[in-house]
This record gives C-alpha cells, sequence and structure tokens, in this order.
C-alpha cells in the first residue's frame, strides 16, 4: 500500500443551524467552504459529514491520476460501499474504470456503482486540461456504469431574463435518469445577463446538497447565500470553489459575472421536486 493509499480525506462536521446563526463569515467560510479543490496533477477530497458525502476534483494534466483509497473510510477501495458521478467541466479527458475507457467533453457525466476498484482520470490535451468534479455518497445496491453525454442529460429551461435569472437545468443522475442508490447530480448554466441561480430558495430537509461553481471569468465572484430563510448569510466563491450546504440551509447565490455549477444531493430520496420552497418577500 502506497503512502498516498493510506491518506486521511479531511473531514467537515455537521453544524446545528442554532449554532451556525452566531458565527462570523470566517467561521462559516472554514465550516463550508470547500476551497484548493482543483489543483493540477491531483486529486483532492473532502469528507462531509452531510449524508457522508464525498467532494472532489481531478485535474490531470501531462499525467493520469489515480483515485487512492483513504484510511478514513475503512474500506478495501474507494467505491468498496460507496458510487460516485462524475462532470468533466473543462477540456477532453478519460476516466478508466476496471479497466474500460470512457472518454468525456466538457459537460459529459460519469457514474460509477459500488464495486468498481480501480479509477484513473487522464487529460487528452495539457494545454486545455479536463477538470473532473467528484461526488461520492454510500451505495446499498449495485447500479451499472453509465455514460451520458451532455446531449442526452434532461434540460430544463427556467428563470427570467427581467430577475436577472434565466438558466438551463442539467439533469443527469436523478429518479428519470441515470439510476442511483441515492446520489442525484447535474448542472446548471446561466445565460449572458442572468446572475442569480436557486431563486426563489428552497431547502429540502430529506437531503444535504452541494454546489460547485465553474467558467466564472477571473476577477470575478459569486455571493453564496446560507441559512435558514428568516435568517440568511453569506460567503464569496471563487471559480472552482464548492460549499456543502445542510439540510436545513438554503443554497442560491448572485454572481458579478454569469457562470455555471455543478449541484449534487445525498440523502432520503431521489426526487429531483423534493423541495420545501421560500417566498421571496419571506427572505430576511
Amino acid at each position: 500500500m502506497s503512502d498516498k493509499s493510506i491518506r486521511a480525506l479531511k473531514i467537515l462536521h455537521a453544524v446545528h443551524p442554532d449554532d451556525f446563526k452566531t458565527y462570523p463569515t470566517a467561521l462559516i467560510r472554514e465550516r463550508f467552504l470547500i476551497d484548493k479543490l482543483v489543483e493540477a496533477e491531483r486529486i483532492n477530497c473532502v469528507y462531509t459529514l452531510y449524508d457522508r458525502m464525498i467532494i472532489g476534483a481531478a485535474n490531470p494534466v501531462h499525467e493520469s491520476v489515480a483515485l487512492d483509497n483513504y484510511v478514513n473510510l475503512k474500506a478495501q477501495y474507494f467505491l468498496e460501499r460507496r458510487e460516485m458521478g462524475i462532470i468533466n467541466v473543462a477540456g477532453q479527458g478519460e476516466v478508466i474504470a476496471d479497466g474500460q475507457t470512457y472518454a468525456l467533453n466538457k459537460f459529459d457525466c460519469l457514474y460509477l456503482g459500488k464495486g468498481v476498484k480501480q479509477i484513473s482520470f487522464s487529460s487528452n490535451n495539457a494545454i486545455q486540461p479536463a477538470v473532473f468534479y467528484i461526488l461520492s455518497a454510500p451505495a446499498h445496491a449495485l447500479y451499472p456504469t453509465t455514460l451520458m453525454l451532455h446531449a442526452e442529460a434532461a434540460k430544463l429551461h427556467t428563470g427570467d431574463a427581467t430577475t436577472a435569472n434565466r438558466r438551463m437545468i442539467n439533469k443527469y443522475i436523478h429518479a428519470d435518469g441515470i439510476k442511483s442508490c441515492q446520489l442525484v447530480m447535474g448542472l446548471t448554466i446561466l445565460e449572458q445577463g442572468s446572475v442569480w441561480n436557486t431563486m426563489p430558495p428552497h431547502t429540502h430537509e430529506r437531503r444535504m446538497e452541494a454546489y460547485f461553481y465553474f467558467d466564472l471569468p477571473a476577477g470575478q465572484k459569486i455571493f453564496h447565500f446560507m441559512g435558514q430563510g428568516d435568517e440568511t448569510r453569506h460567503i464569496t466563491v471563487n471559480n472552482f470553489e464548492a460549499v456543502v450546504s445542510p439540510p436545513w440551509s438554503i443554497h442560491s447565490g448572485s454572481g458579478t459575472a454569469n457562470y455555471g455549477f455543478i449541484w449534487g444531493m445525498a440523502g432520503e430520496n431521489l426526487d429531483y421536486t423534493d423541495m420545501d420552497m421560500i417566498a421571496i418577500e419571506d427572505i430576511r
């Protein structure tokens, strides 16, 4: 076993909503923001205690990078008791899973089921390397490895230009798409001139959620809003950074330019529409 294979994952612990109300900005960032996720020639992962979701990214440039095991998992290999969703948000690349090669262009999605032992990532062009965003949740049953191209994803146009939230939602891993145990995953692309995501906001006590922001122009910021609907907080987020949202928290944002983000959930159900809506006039 290599030194890499026995590394420990950073752990983000769960937070009570009453405690969250007392947090200053720096502590919110420490407990919920995942930065420095995308790093050349590495795979970086963080273990959260929200439905035990693992959030990670692989950024191979010149060389292939392999997903190692971690001591926290107490498993023989990473997906011994887990499933995984992978979405490429940059240049063309490949994922090799147990000897089978899957080509992923930008916005393509690959699902790996429980029991896949060997996983590696590579880029086709070092000048435009791939960035693979990774979500992994515990799995109780085996579902087949499935590749879904961006063109095949279920698409939903929503929002309005007059409220600056016109966007296209792409659904990949969900009840009517790629089958999984509990992982739900897709991405949203905002149209030019639109900056608000997930507005009006919602919560879902039955599932955690994480947002990963990408395609944010250099020098721009996302203002990501969290907290219960009647007492919100915010932090600023950069390109290629993720935010973990507890089941009790809204997850919404506005950027200083348009951008895209990957949303991913794990928890009690696979119902994309399971949302407890909060009216805009009730936001505090």
